[in-house]
Parts: C-alpha cells; sequence; structure tokens
C-alpha cells in the first residue's frame, strides 16, 4: 500500500525501493514482482525489469501483466516471433485485452505482415475504442501501406485523445502531403515542430515538404534546427539513427547547399522494419521518410499494462 501511495504521488524511485523490500518479504509473490518489473521497464532499467519479470513467469507461467510486459521488451528488441509466441500462451486466457490485439498487431507491423497487422489492431480498436495508442498504431500501417486516406482518419481521431504529441501532427501531415493538401500539411508540421523538442525526423520531413514546395528559407530553418536536436541527442547511448533518415537529410543538406557532412556520429544501423513513401511533389529527387520505427514505432508497441501501474497493483 505504501508503494502504491508512492505511486499515486508520481515518486517512481521511493515506489521502487518500497517494493524491493516488499519482494525481499515476499520473493514468490507473483503481483509484487510483476509491479516492480514494471516499474523498471518504465523507468528504462530493461535487466532488472527482465529479471523480475522472468521470476514472476517462473511461478506463474500465464501471468497476464507479465507476459504483456515481458513481449513489449522483446517487441522493442525486434524479436517479433519470440513475443508472438508468448503472447499466444495468454491469447485464450484473456481474448478481450485491447493491449495485447495493440502488441500482436505491431509484432506483425514489425514482420511486415502488414493486413495481420491491420486485423489485429481493428480488435484492438473495437474493444478500446478510445485508446490513442491502437489508433496510432492503425494509422502507422496504412501509411505504411499507403493508405493516405485511412491513415488520416485514424491519425485525426488520435489526436482528439492526444492533442499534445508532435509525432502524431508529423504522420497527419505525412498523410495529408500524400493526399495533396499541402496548405493543412505545412499546419499539421507547424504543429508538430512546435509540440515536439526533441524528435529530428519532424523537422527534416517538414524540410523535404518546404523544399519540394520551393520554400528554400524556410526549409533550411527547419534543417539547421534538426541538426540542434541531433547534437542535442547524439551523447545517448542507445540512439540509433535510421539510415534511410540519415541519407534523405544528407540529400537534402547538399541540395540546399549546406554541404554533406552532417553531425551524425553514430554507427548506422537499419532497424528490423521502417516505412517508406515516395514524395508527392516531383520538384526533388529524393525519397521522403515517414520516420523510423525507432522514433514512432518504439512506444506506441510497448505493453499499454505499465501505463496503468495504480490499477496493477489493486
Amino acid at each position: 500500500m505504501l508503494g502504491k501511495i508512492h505511486l499515486l504521488a508520481g515518486d517512481l524511485d521511493k515506489a521502487i525501493e518500497i517494493y524491493k523490500k516488499a519482494v525481499e518479504f515476499s520473493p514468490e509473490n507473483t503481483e509484487l514482482l510483476t509491479t516492480l518489473g514494471l516499474l523498471y521497464l518504465q523507468v528504462g532499467i530493461y535487466q532488472k525489469a527482465f529479471e523480475h519479470l522472468g521470476n514472476a513467469l517462473t511461478y506463474d507461467p500465464v501471468n497476464y501483466k507479465a507476459i504483456l510486459a515481458a513481449g513489449s521488451m522483446m517487441q522493442t528488441h525486434g524479436d517479433f516471433d519470440v513475443a508472438l509466441t508468448k503472447y499466444r500462451v495468454i491469447a485464450s486466457a484473456v481474448p478481450e485485452s485491447p493491449p495485447l490485439w495493440n502488441n500482436i498487431g505491431m509484432c506483425f507491423f514489425g514482420k511486415k505482415k502488414y493486413v495481420a497487422a491491420i486485423s489485429c489492431l481493428k480488435r484492438a480498436n473495437y474493444l478500446a475504442p478510445f485508446d490513442w495508442k491502437i489508433l496510432y498504431n492503425l494509422g502507422l500501417v496504412h501509411l505504411t501501406m499507403q493508405q493516405y486516406a485511412s491513415a488520416f482518419h485514424f491519425l485525426s481521431a488520435a489526436i482528439n485523445f492526444q492533442p499534445k504529441m508532435g509525432e502524431l501532427y508529423m504522420l497527419l501531415a505525412v498523410a495529408l502531403t500524400n493526399l495533396e493538401d499541402t496548405e493543412n500539411a505545412k499546419r499539421a508540421y507547424a504543429e508538430a515542430v512546435r509540440l515536439d523538442k526533441y524528435n529530428p525526423l519532424v523537422n527534416l520531413n517538414y524540410a523535404v515538404l518546404l523544399y519540394n514546395q520551393g520554400e528554400k528559407r524556410d526549409a533550411l530553418a527547419q534543417y539547421q534546427e534538426m541538426e540542434k536536436k541531433v547534437n542535442l541527442l547524439k551523447d545517448s547511448s542507445s540512439l540509433e539513427y535510421d539510415s534511410e533518415m540519415v541519407e534523405t537529410a544528407q540529400k537534402l543538406g547538399a541540395a540546399l547547399q549546406v554541404g554533406e557532412a552532417l553531425v551524425w556520429t553514430k554507427p548506422v544501423k537499419d532497424p528490423k522494419s521502417k516505412q517508406r513513401t515516395t514524395s508527392t511533389s516531383k520538384a526533388a529527387s529524393f525519397q521522403q521518410p515517414l520516420g523510423s520505427n525507432q522514433a514512432l514505432g518504439q512506444a506506441m508497441s510497448s505493453a499499454a499494462a505499465y501505463s496503468k501501474l495504480p490499477s496493477a497493483m489493486s
């Protein structure tokens, strides 16, 4: 109960300390082990999270919350088949779980099985029509399949529930660009830039649109803003840039005559799933990326279970 109070007060560190003591007293309590694992997952200490969730599953192999959280970690690291195997264990026991069908859908998305992904996400959406993460993912998958009107529908709905998230506006702008509604795309990008202070992809996509419209000065301003964000983020140990994003940024830099020597210092790794679309404007000869899964899909495909921590302890 004391841990629960710390959680309600928003003090995760003290809650973790309390739950660690509780686990020392009751090392076989799956509820405590799962909650501690979820807390570690929330603060980004993945090794300890996996350890405690694994212990919970040792004592209770069909623990819904533990399997969902462990599966989401596997998904984040690209182990889609292993995650699906875990989800299969609880699918029969909890067949009407929106987070479960959301995660299964994003596993199929990672495996590039887009029709299966949409089927699972539509089921999740039917079970939880007001969950913005599911709507976000549906928009993402439809964008990948170049079904821009459907993507616009789901992303607009997601924005109604989560109006302060810059990446949603960026994806909406990509859909609008491909629907040839440039003015509204610019408005969506402007809102995305206003809300998002960390993701360089927002500025890059906006710069591509502006360049394609012949607005080179504004495109250059967005390009320089993107460089600032990259400089701020490049010291992060977990940061990996999508190769398509780097390539597009270099081509745009050359087109804007600011040189191809960019600030990318991390080794580039190709994520297991990313999405592409060609730019609707023929003013530039390069591709316009939608955004790498690292920036977008990662948070969305994670288990929604740990976003409901207070109820996870009741």
